[in-house]
Formats: C-alpha cells, sequence, structure tokens
C-alpha cells in the first residue's frame, strides 16, 4: 500500500515535469566576452555622441525673479506688505529661439517631497465627493477648517500652497509691445486630467453651489470654482495649474510647466529682438530661503535638454571599451604564456 501511494504522488513522466528538457548554457569564452565587451562599448559611444550633440542643440533661457538682490527688477515685490505687485524682466534674443517652446516656473529649497506635505490632501474631495466637503480627512490638518471652523476644499498643504505667480510676455517691437500667446491647455498629465481628478457635480444647474458651506483655502486669492470662469473644462479641481502643482516633485529643486508658446505669428518661436515678461508677483519665497526663476526651453526627439544622459553614455562605453582592452591584454599575456610552458 505505502508503493502504490509513493507511485500514486510521483509526477508523471514528461519532460517537462522531470526536467528533460532541451537548455543551452552559454560558454563565455574570451572569444565571446572581449569582442562582446567592445561592441557593447562602441555602441554606448555613438549613442552617447548623438544623444550629447543632439543637447547640445536645444535652447534654455532662464532668468531668476526672486528679487533677493537690491538691483533686481522684482526687490520692491519681496515686501510682504506691498500687494498686487509686478514687475518686468527685459529678455534680449540675439537669434530666432526655436519653436515649440515650453515656459516653466522654477523654485528651489522647496522640500515637496516631505512625508507630511505629500499625504497632507483629501483623495475623496479632489474626485468630487461631496460628503467630504463636509468633513474632510485628518491628513488635511491644519488645513482643514479655518478660523471660523468652515471646512476649507481642497483642503490640505499641497493645495494651500499653490504657487499662484502669473506671467505676461510681450514682444517689443519699435518701441510697442505685442502681447506674445500663451497656451495653457494639456499642460497637466492626461491621467490626472482624465482619471485622477474630478469635479464635483452641478447643483441647481450652478457649479459654484456645490461648495456651499465651503471656504477657499488660506492662501489662495480666489476659490476653486472661480479658477477659470471662462472655460469650464478648466475650472475647479480640473484646472491645469492646479493640476501641475498637484503633481509633487521629488527634488527639492524644480521646474513645473507653465505655458507652451505654440501659436499665432510665434508658432516657429520667438524671432530675435527684445521681450518683456511682466510678472505678477504673489508668491513669497525669501522666508525659507527659497529662490524663484522662470525658464524658456525646446525640445528635440530626446526631449529636453539634458547633458548627463549623453555623458553617462560616453562614460559606460568608455569604460566597456577599456575593460575589452584590458581583458586582451591579460588574455594574450596567460594563455600565450599557457601555451609556451
Amino acid at each position: 500500500m505505502k508503493n502504490e501511494g509513493e507511485t500514486a504522488e510521483r509526477p508523471d513522466n514528461t519532460a517537462f515535469t522531470q526536467q528533460r528538457l532541451p537548455a543551452w548554457q552559454p560558454i563565455l569564452s574570451a572569444g565571446i566576452v572581449i569582442p562582446g565587451f567592445l561592441l557593447i562599448g562602441l555602441a554606448f559611444i555613438g549613442i552617447g555622441v548623438g544623444l550629447f550633440l543632439t543637447s547640445q542643440t536645444i535652447q534654455v533661457l532662464e532668468r531668476d525673479y526672486t528679487g533677493f538682490d537690491k538691483d533686481s527688477p522684482c526687490f520692491s515685490c519681496t515686501n510682504p506688505n506691498t500687494q498686487n505687485c509686478t514687475c518686468e524682466i527685459t529678455i534680449a534674443l540675439s537669434e530666432l529661439f526655436k519653436g515649440p517652446i515650453f515656459f516653466y516656473y522654477g523654485l528651489s529649497n522647496y522640500y515637496q517631497n516631505f512625508r507630511k506635505y505629500g499625504v497632507s490632501k483629501d483623495y475623496y474631495q479632489l474626485t468630487g465627493d461631496t460628503k467630504s466637503f463636509k468633513s474632510p480627512q485628518e491628513s488635511c490638518s491644519p488645513f482643514d477648517f479655518d478660523s471660523n471652523k468652515n471646512v476649507i476644499v481642497p483642503c490640505g498643504a499641497i493645495a494651500n500652497s499653490m504657487f499662484n505667480d502669473t506671467f505676461e510676455l510681450y514682444h517689443i517691437i519699435n518701441g510697442t509691445k505685442k502681447q506674445v500667446p500663451l497656451d495653457g491647455k494639456g499642460i497637466s498629465w492626461w491621467t490626472d486630467y482624465n482619471l485622477k481628478y474630478r469635479n464635483p457635480s452641478f447643483v441647481n444647474g450652478s457649479f459654484a453651489k456645490a461648495f456651499d458651506g465651503t471656504v477657499k483655502p488660506i492662501n489662495w486669492p480666489k476659490p476653486a470654482y472661480e479658477l477659470d470662469l471662462t472655460d469650464q473644462s478648466n475650472n475647479g479641481f480640473l484646472n491645469q495649474d492646479f493640476l501641475v502643482w498637484m503633481r509633487r516633485s521629488a527634488l527639492p529643486e524644480f521646474r513645473k510647466l507653465y505655458r507652451r508658446i505654440t501659436e499665432g505669428d510665434y508658432s516657429a518661436g520667438l524671432p530675435a529682438g527684445n521681450y518683456s515678461l511682466t510678472v505678477h508677483y504673489n508668491y513669497p519665497v525669501l522666508t525659507f530661503d527659497g529662490r524663484k526663476k522662470v525658464f524658456f526651453s525646446n525640445v528635440s526627439w530626446m526631449g529636453g535638454k539634458n547633458d548627463f544622459l549623453g555623458i553617462a553614455y560616453l562614460v559606460v562605453g568608455s569604460l566597456c571599451v577599456v575593460m575589452s582592452v584590458v581583458m586582451l591584454i591579460v588574455y594574450a599575456k596567460f594563455k600565450f604564456s599557457d601555451d609556451d610552458a
């Protein structure tokens, strides 16, 4: 009986269950490894040269407008008692800044990856659940209620600290200003706009009534339902600037997409000449030793400017070539010595 039980539990006598399938195991000889390292190294060097040269063709214009220095055009706006302050940054282009152009704002010494900051939001609010408009999650504290115990919508530190500087770009032609159109459509992640965030339903035909009994975040100049009164698809929690801000950055120095320059007379880029960037200065950063910058950049097939990627390929490729030469020398020395013996 015991032998019958063991036979019943034994796997079927097949090539798969008995591990008799044909297999192939490469034998790594010097004739394979050395040429392999050499070919991989040459391939990486070729890719690295292409990436590095392509990166050099990408144009990037950067301007700091923090106002830290007294001679900065935005220095007067750093006074916390100054309201509705604007400043102008002059930009001179000696050649065509090829389009399409991406316009970013940048912040430094700003830790969006801090854990308590990162969880300080209510996912139910941001998906349009009006029940959470009355009882926000504890993770939003201390930005869940105002001093009068009214619920803040959207609650949390991330929403409360939303970047609110705004910009206008002008092309100066014969002493007159011509405004450059800035396109803010589709600057957020597709998944954020179409899947992750939702606006609450209209109440009695009014979007604002869905927010009855709530107040705006403390640092916001206007409530969520007034972020864009001209375009309902860009209003509320689906506002493009809001979605871009809610997508946190991993590093303390980052930049986020603000607008694109792709329309009208500037679809091919910004012609050489003088420009004026009007900054509506609202966002304070000097209290935490932060800095604010604007960036203009175009792209190529590899994306934005990134010298590091090309250099990394060059370094790895060079190491592979060096290693192949070293292995060839070692192989020749010891192999030929064995043959002579």
